[in-house]
């Protein structure tokens, strides 16, 4: 079976005054079919350049895209993929259904039926003769993945689809995006919400400054972490000590709660704290975060350095007070 979608060493180059820039640099992604794919990456990495070459709006300067085993732009693709922006433009005037109508007609689809059904699956079956200015912004994302339903894709492209939501439409919207994949869709997120991604996605790639800087399984990205280690009646000194040792310290009604790095001995912050007259309640290993890995990747940092500046960011804070 054909990879999803695939890109070998693509590049986008745009002119500029001061000479050629590489928006999109050597960029190889792999996304299997079915699963559900995350496209990480800080703004201006060239997230959305990439969208719009997969989904042929505009062309890459060298190298290939192939989507869904054909070239990106076919023609014979754009039936079997749906796209959903960040901030989808509707005509206010017109009711839910109406949208639905509208662009079910560009499909050749007419079948009032199905709007509905979409509809209702996205909770949307009370309010469908609402006209849209009466919409939240919950409600249009719902309507836009209704109508990205459609045509029944085997692949959506889903931009920034729970920025900005309340925490149950955030929910709803997430559990919709599990569903898809269960009826065995592929689903391509680009999301700032790392939480999400977290929890929801297969694979995920990192990029940044055009390039692919990680990419694979999250559980296989993830290995690893942190160990946090928590002690009762530490010393006030015991903590400024262990921040000398890389680690991040809390401490909270007399408890002491230790993130150490995995690169660290933890026998070793052990016995200093047990050496200081705490007692030891609990040692236990942490997995990293994909908040973690994104800023190694990103910052081209390792956890123990950024645990570094949150050491001298709380130090410059305490010399203030």
């Amino acid at each position: 079976m054909s990879l999803a979608i695939e890109t070998r060493d693509l590049v986008k180059t745009y002119k500029s005054r001061s000479g050629p820039i590489n928006v999109v640099s050597n960029l190889n992604l792999q996304v299997e079919p079915g699963e559900i794919f995350g496209f990480l990456g800080p703004n201006g990495a060239g997230k959305t350049t990439t969208i719009k070459i997969l989904l042929g709006v505009i062309y890459q300067t060298t190298g290939d895209a192939y989507v869904l085993g054909k070239e990106a732009g076919d023609i014979a693709i754009h039936k079997q993929i749906s796209y959903l922006p960040e901030k989808p433009y509707y005509y206010e005037h017109m009711t839910g259904l109406e949208i639905m109508q509208f662009y079910a007609s560009l499909f050749g689809i007419h079948d009032l039926k199905k709007c509905k059904d979409l509809l209702e699956r996205v909770n949307l079956g009370n309010d469908m003769n609402r006209p849209i200015s009466q919409y939240s912004k919950g409600m249009q994302q719902r309507v836009g993945l209704a109508q990205s339903l459609l045509n029944d894709p085997k692949l959506l492209f889903l931009d920034e689809p729970t920025g900005g939501l309340d925490p149950i439409a955030h929910i709803e919207i997430r559990d919709l995006i599990l569903q898809f994949r269960d009826e065995g869709k592929t689903v391509f997120i680009s999301s700032h919400e790392l939480s999400d991604v977290e929890r929801i996605c297969d694979r995920v790639a990192i990029i940044n400054k055009g390039e692919v800087v990680a990419q694979g399984r999250l559980e296989e990205l993830l290995i690893g972490g942190r160990i946090e280690l928590t002690a009762n009646g530490c010393p006030d000194d015991l903590a400024t000590r262990l921040r000398d040792e890389d680690t991040l310290v809390s401490i909270n009604h007399g408890r002491m709660i230790v993130d150490v790095p995995d690169t660290h001995n933890p026998d070793q912050i052990a016995k200093m704290v047990q050496a200081a007259g705490g007692e030891i309640v609990s040692i236990i290993p942490r997995r990293k975060r994909l908040e973690d890995l994104f800023l190694e990747a990103v910052t081209g940092d390792n956890i123990a350095k950024g645990r570094r500046l949150d050491r001298i960011v709380e130090k410059q804070g305490e010399e203030k007070n």
